[in-house]
């Protein structure tokens, strides 16, 4: 097989090739720029930051509604056989701090 090609498009082929090679080489410059790596960097980071915190929130979420639910009824009123032992529980260890800081004092 013989190339049939003339010269004219051989030389049209070679400046296409270098045109492609010349922004090839362009992108892989852009590629591994410093300021293009830590806006890479930064990103991710950003991304994997709203993320956490978007489980974070989730995870508070659930927990406040599973407390709340343990003392408030499905109907909104609070479910006094369990607040009220809750609030006499708080209402010592309160009483006890205030002693045991009294004390300290004297």
């Amino acid at each position: 097989m013989s190339d049939a090609r003339t010269p004219a498009q051989i030389e049209a082929d070679i400046v296409r090739r270098r045109g492609q090679l010349a922004e090839t080489l362009d992108e892989i410059g852009a590629r591994v720029h410093p300021k293009t790596i830590v806006g890479d960097a930064k990103a991710k980071l950003a991304s994997t930051v709203d993320q956490t915190a978007g489980r974070a929130y989730v995870t508070v979420n659930r927990t406040i509604t599973q407390v709340r639910a343990q003392f408030v009824a499905e109907d909104g009123a609070p479910r006094l056989e369990r607040l009220v032992p809750v609030a006499l529980v708080t209402v010592g260890l309160v009483g006890l701090l205030a002693m045991s800081a009294r004390r300290r004092r004297a």
